[in-house]
């Protein structure tokens, strides 16, 4: 189950006073499931930006309370700064990294905006994705003015706020006006190249960044730049769209780089833009040695740009997530100038409660001694989750040999596929491992539950109804999921690699028995439940595809058996 993560990057109009900056950091935080990842102030600019991220709800509340604190605390009649501004909070950015859409994250920064505008009585524009003008999409038509035009643009038919105040009051006047949005995720990457020419860099830079370079007359170089009608400079267009870059020279390397913003990693993934900075290095004579990411970046680019890199090698894309992290770190040249590591770097691990205990992460001889400690959780529900994802495991562990076996290259496509859904599916059954275990413990939290009074009885009953429908619903997917196993298996044994045959016939083994026992959950936790007709309709459904499992493992262990023989 993929979790729903969306980043926050607010720039407030604040970048000396410290106190001001942490009492708006302190809202921030102050939001449960919010994590601040980056505060970043300028003296020069007297602007701050901040980094949050968090499931979508948390954040856009976060994001609304920091706003909220902004307007209290900075007063624009005074604000001054080299950075373009028009408001305390000037800009707020809502950014998808996973589990959520683009198209989601601009409702929902619409409506941010709706209530920041009716809460606080601040102006807000809507920009970017959340738009609902076409010219408001870029921020510079929205700030137009900035904060000093703010007072003769509200009341007119350009100029008026999507939300809040149309009119320039003293409150206003404070505050001044905002830009809520959506966009995507920017991703800030250098290329190192085996060269300290700051020119030829800035040639391969011009080669593909959207914006191009000026069209000349004669020389390439230094011929006289070409006008249009207008007297407007002619551009030839690079090849990368959504993409801006220059190049430097770093004294603290002693090489050349391109340095580039990718906008849209959706229409450039970040393993495009690399193969085309490699390309147009190359016919100017030059290697790219490597990338450096600046700042953070969402998981997903590096496992887009392994999945890429292994198909260039017709190797199977079934592997486990780390190993695609590190084919991406090497194919990318991510560590080309220092270590790179993953947890400082991946926003999704950045974020990940590194206090909590889950079973999943114990050794073997771990797990199996805690399941047989006196503690009643990890019961039957956690190991029949667990042998459904070693069924699933030993599918894609026949997958991978096969995809991998000499004289099958042109087959590895096929294979590679399997091996990915078995990685799916095992990913899902490890998750229910210790899903089950904590349906198990809501169950027992309810009997801490105070039973002195008919309110209090009635409170504890209707939450142990909840949580007993809870403990029966986590079994039942965790039988639906392991239902999935089987098709796996059952292709592995007729035409994976012969020589792993019995490993399908084991893994058909162990997702039968997952199936039965996850059923036994459903059961006895449904015996709990005092509506008997959804208690029944659960047990009946598992029971269902419990016999279809049946069939199919009597199916799979024939198949196994005869080529054995």
């Amino acid at each position: 189950m993929q979790k729903r993560i969306l980043e926050c990057v607010p720039n407030f109009s604040e970048g000396r006073n410290m106190e001001i900056i942490k009492q708006i950091t302190d809202c921030i935080e102050a939001v449960e499931g919010v994590q601040l990842l980056n505060v970043d102030p300028g003296a020069a600019t007297n602007r701050t930006v901040v980094t949050f991220v968090g499931e979508p709800e948390q954040v856009v509340e976060a994001a609304f309370q920091a706003v909220k604190k902004a307007g209290e605390i900075i007063d624009m009649r005074h604000h001054h700064g080299t950075h373009p501004r028009m408001g305390a909070t000037d800009v707020c950015p809502l950014v998808p990294v996973a589990g959520i859409t683009l198209e989601e994250a601009a409702e929902m920064a619409r409506a941010l905006g709706k209530r920041i505008g009716e809460e606080l009585g601040i102006p807000v524009y809507s920009y970017e994705a959340a738009a609902f003008r076409p010219e408001r999409k870029n921020l510079a038509v929205c700030r137009s003015g900035e904060y000093e035009g703010l007072s003769k643009r509200l009341d007119t038919e350009n100029g008026r706020p999507d939300f809040g105040p149309c009119q320039f009051t003293e409150d206003v006047a404070r505050t001044g006006a905002s830009a809520v949005g959506a966009r995507d995720f920017l991703l800030a990457v250098n290329y190192n190249l085996n060269t300290t020419s700051t020119r030829r860099a800035n040639a391969i830079a011009f080669d593909v960044r959207e914006k191009g370079r000026p069209a000349r007359e004669g020389n390439p170089i230094v011929g006289k730049i070409k006008k249009d009608e207008n007297g407007n400079t002619i551009m030839i267009p690079g090849t990368l769209k959504g993409c801006k870059a220059i190049g430097w020279y770093i004294d603290e390397y002693g090489i050349a780089q391109v340095s580039m913003n990718i906008t849209d990693i959706r229409t450039t993934p970040l393993h495009v833009a690399f193969e085309e900075v490699c390309r147009c290095a190359h016919n100017r004579g030059i290697r790219v040695t490597g990338t450096e990411v600046v700042g953070m970046m969402p998981k997903s680019a590096l496992i887009d740009a392994a999945k890429y890199f292994l198909k260039k090698q017709n190797r199977s894309l079934g592997i486990s997530e780390s190993e695609l992290i590190k084919i991406a770190v090497k194919s990318l040249g991510l560590d080309d100038l220092k270590p790179f590591n993953p947890q400082e770097k991946v926003i999704e691990y950045m974020i990940e409660d590194k206090t909590a205990k889950r079973l999943i992460d114990m050794t073997c001889k771990g797990f199996a001694e805690e399941t047989a400690s006196e503690s009643p959780a990890p019961g039957g529900g956690s190991i029949s989750a667990y042998m459904g994802a070693l069924g699933a495991s030993l599918g894609t562990m026949v997958a991978n040999l096969s995809s991998h076996k000499a004289g099958w290259d042109e087959r590895w496509e096929y294979f590679s596929n399997w091996a990915e859904q078995g990685q799916q599916i095992m990913s899902e059954l490890l998750h229910l491992v210790d899903e089950d275990t904590a349906a198990f413990n809501k169950i027992m939290d309810v009997f801490a539950m105070p039973k002195g009074t008919d309110e209090e009885k009635a409170a504890r009953s209707a939450a142990l109804q909840e949580a007993t429908l809870y403990a029966t619903q986590v079994p039942l997917q965790t039988v639906k999921t392991v239902a999935r196993v089987f098709p796996l298996v059952k292709a592995m044994a007729e035409e994976g690699n012969p020589n792993s045959v019995s490993d399908a016939g084991v893994g058909a083994l162990a997702a039968r028995s997952a199936v039965m026992g996850a059923l036994l959950n459903v059961k006895i936790n449904a015996g709990g439940l005092k509506d008997r007709a959804v208690a029944e309709q659960l047990v009946k459904e598992a029971e269902e595809i419990a016999a279809k499992a049946q069939a199919e493992e009597t199916e799979i262990l024939n198949i196994v058996n005869s080529k054995i023989q």
